[in-house]
């Protein structure tokens, strides 16, 4: 009698496996193996949209063009002619956070990877780089171009919703946050999880919004934000927030109507 074949799970030691270790106990006990390879915490049950932006992020097509044109384009967009290329934000990102081999980094609303597997690389074998995103579509893209970079030994994907408590506390070196956070239902409530995600010393690095200073502009920011479902942040806000729980060192760059910004837990 045959058995209908299920997914293959990983071996005891993949990337998977030693990230589903750093999951909390509740998140643990309902986490599964997807047969395209990522952990799934939240099954049929996704966070509510929090407008057009997080909808087509959500579809089916934006993973097959997030990297090569929706990404860049987007950024060039908000960013300005003279802002941060693609090229330019990985390197931010790295140095904000400072990453060494065999430290932990999450990357959060990581998408397609793109981000995760830079870290990957720069941990090495016997560091981590977890992505987490609640995109299903987003995530299988993830897997597949992680695993043609042949860095599935060291990156691993998670679909939650990282304004919950999902990991224990305290076991990453570095949070990514990286065009995300102005997405959020409450940017607050992630921005705690994600510091209490940290251990002493880690470090954040967060692309977000950046509002004009300009009476006109701030009018078209409000009724654009109000459509997309984007929130719009002052560019004093982010580096605040990060104060108010504990970060030191921090430091911010505006570019366009974006900021970069980043800190080191105390």
């Amino acid at each position: 009698m045959s058995a209908q074949a299920s997914p293959a799970r990983p071996p005891a030691s993949s990337a998977l496996e030693r990230a589903r270790a750093l999951l909390d106990h509740d998140a643990a006990a309902q986490a599964r193996v997807t047969p395209e390879g990522y952990l799934d915490l939240i099954g049929g049950v996704a966070p509510a949209s929090t407008g057009m932006v997080q909808d087509f992020m959500l579809s089916g097509l934006v993973p097959r063009i997030y990297e090569r044109w929706w990404r860049p384009a987007l950024g060039r967009a908000i960013k300005g002619a003279l802002g941060p290329s693609m090229r330019d934000e990985h390197r931010i990102a790295h140095l904000l956070l400072s990453l060494s081999p065999g430290d932990a980094v999450l990357d959060v609303a990581c998408g397609t990877g793109n981000f995760t597997r830079g870290f990957a690389e720069t941990v090495g074998p016997e560091g981590l780089a977890v992505g987490i995103d609640v995109s299903e579509t987003m995530l299988a893209r993830a897997v597949t171009d992680t695993a043609a970079s042949h860095l599935g030994d060291r990156a691993a994907y998670v679909r939650g919703d990282a304004s919950e408590p999902v990991f224990v506390r305290g076991v990453f070196d570095g949070v990514c946050c990286f065009a995300a956070r102005h997405l959020f239902a409450d940017p607050e409530r992630a921005l705690d999880q994600m510091t209490e995600l940290l251990a002493p010393g880690g470090r954040i690095a967060i692309l977000t919004s950046a509002r004009g200073r300009t009476a006109p502009l701030r009018t078209v920011e409000s009724i654009a934000g109000a459509r997309s479902g984007m929130r719009l942040f002052e560019r004093d806000e982010v580096v605040e927030a990060l104060t108010r729980r504990g970060f030191e060192d921090t430091r911010r760059r505006v570019a366009g109507l974006t900021q970069f910004v980043g800190g080191r837990l105390a």
